[in-house]
């Protein structure tokens, strides 16, 4: 599984921009979205282990799954100091390492954009959260206003050139419904706190259950 994915110019200016955004109220995003969660949670995509620092002391457990080698090796670093475990592990969101229910919770964060099929992505985690369970997601989607949409559907082959696979067009919350989760509570908001969001301003944050 090892160097499964491979974006290290892009992992290394995600790195720059992350403390950016995090400067710029992506922290409460963050808290926001991990708020109430408890037992053994799989976060699909964890990049460089931002959200690390604010699970809350329910959480048993968390295994952050990170394909990305250098934003990996970030995330091992952002572990350390966590305040409940974490354990960083190799692997794709379409081949998650888990088992049927394994999972109290998932966690997906400005991760959907850039898998290669969102639909089975999202299949993976309702395979290993358990009937009931929990998706806490915060992506970035398409826009429900025309005038922009239409700049992501005319911008998004080269965004995802330069941006390591990441789609700046795709509806999310649909894709999350058809996945079999009921969806109990999304906030959409814009969110570009640089010219270089722009593309991706409108965001979804909410709460799925597994059916």
């Amino acid at each position: 599984m090892t160097d499964a994915v491979r974006h290290p110019v892009f992992a290394r200016l995600y790195t720059r921009l992350s403390v950016q955004m995090e400067a710029h109220g992506n922290t409460e995003n963050r808290v926001e979205l991990l708020a109430g969660l408890s037992g053994r949670v799989i976060e699909v995509g964890a990049g460089n282990g931002l959200n690390f620092a604010h699970y809350p002391a329910e959480v048993t457990e968390v295994v952050a799954v990170e394909p990305e080698a250098y934003l990996r090796t970030r995330a091992e670093a952002a572990a350390a100091s966590a305040p409940v475990p974490v354990t960083v592990v190799d692997g794709t969101a379409d081949e998650l390492p888990a088992g049927v229910g394994d999972f109290d919770a998932a966690v997906t964060s400005l991760v959907l954009c850039s898998v290669p099929d969102p639909a089975h992505a999202l299949a993976e985690v309702r395979r290993v959260v358990r009937p009931g369970g929990e998706l806490r997601f915060f992506e970035h989607v398409r826009s429900n206003g025309a005038r922009l949409a239409a700049w992501q559907d005319r911008m998004n082959p080269l965004w995802r050139r330069v941006g390591g696979g990441c789609n700046a067009n795709r509806d999310t919350q649909a894709t999350i419904s058809a996945a079999g989760f009921d969806i109990d509570h999304v906030r959409r908001f814009g969110f570009a706190p640089s010219w270089v969001n722009k593309l991706t301003a409108p965001h979804i944050l909410g709460t799925a259950r597994a059916r």
